[in-house]
């Protein structure tokens, strides 16, 4: 096996941990939001349900970027797991902003919480984000997807502490807004955490340099090479965390013969891969009278 796939598996148990442990306490943060009238506790509840789904979603994304390629998806599926990162920031977004109005309406007409067992729940509630939150953090780095779910529990575990001193604030003083007042930080919180998810993964859905590879370093080593004399329209893209690909124009002397034409590409292949991580490269060798090694710059487009 290899080590992607192995990461991805990895990746994936976490994945299923985190969702089954989300998924019991979804059930009981609701049950406990409705009995004790509290919309900290509700909008906790409903930010874990839209965990269950994002989890979910990864674990499906997951799935299909396993498929092989077809005639129509000639890279495979693995974009998917972009997408599905990409979904779950714009449902972060649009929890925080529902949370938003519902707690203006508790500002005009604030009813009453059962401050103490709101309280208990959220509790219960943080130690099984805490827990979610510790299997995925394993993760999170490795992949855009499982950064997204982790974002998720991250943003609950927020709503649980918010909820926990909003029960305090009103066990101890009665003041019953301390309830919508903490459900507009949550919301700040978690679109706070959603929106440098969003810009990572439309990054990636726009084919931009991976964070992690400069352009110019890459044109800069394919022009350190024997018989290169230029380079250009090189472009860098993602397809999914851990698989960057490539393509170029070389430009190589003419009077090389066809055995050095076929290494030359071949060492490309490999720098970029042994050098800057780069999984597919293809390479298009362009033929020049001039001898000489001098990398020439023609209209570069570097992406």
């Amino acid at each position: 096996m290899s080590a992607y796939s192995e990461l991805r598996d990895k990746n994936r148990r976490s994945l299923l941990l985190a969702l089954c442990i989300t998924a019991v306490f979804f059930v009981i943060e609701l049950v406990g939001g409705f009995l004790t009238n509290s919309l900290a506790l509700l909008s906790d509840a409903g930010h874990m349900l839209t965990d269950v789904l994002a989890l979910g979603m990864s674990l499906f994304a997951m799935w299909l970027a396993k498929r092989p390629p077809t005639k129509n998806h000639t890279f495979g599926y693995h974009r998917f797991e972009i997408f599905a990162a990409f979904i779950n920031g714009l449902t972060l977004a649009g929890i925080s902003f529902y949370i938003f109005y519902e707690a203006y309406q508790r500002f005009l007409d604030p009813p009453e919480v059962a401050g103490l067992s709101m309280m208990l729940i959220a509790v219960f509630g943080l130690l099984v984000n805490i827990l979610s939150g510790y299997i995925l953090h394993q993760s999170k780095d490795d992949s855009l997807n499982v950064k997204g779910a982790y974002l998720h529990v991250l943003g609950d575990a927020l709503g649980s502490v918010g909820a926990i001193l909003a029960g305090i604030i009103m066990w101890t003083t009665g003041w019953m807004y301390a309830d919508p007042l903490f459900s507009v930080i949550i919301g700040v919180l978690i679109i706070v955490s959603s929106w440098r998810l969003l810009q990572d993964t439309f990054h990636v859905l726009m084919q931009g340099t991976p964070a992690d590879i400069e352009p110019e370093e890459v044109h800069h080593a394919i022009c350190e090479m024997d018989q290169v004399v230029g380079v250009h329209d090189l472009h860098i893209w993602t397809l999914t965390n851990g698989i960057n690909a490539m393509t170029v124009h070389v430009n190589v002397n003419k009077a090389i013969s066809q055995k050095l034409h076929d290494g030359i590409i071949r060492k490309i292949r490999e720098m970029t891969h042994d050098q800057f991580g780069i999984q597919h490269t293809t390479v298009q060798l362009e033929m020049e009278e001039n001898g000489d090694h001098q990398c020439i710059v023609r209209s570069e487009h570097a992406h």
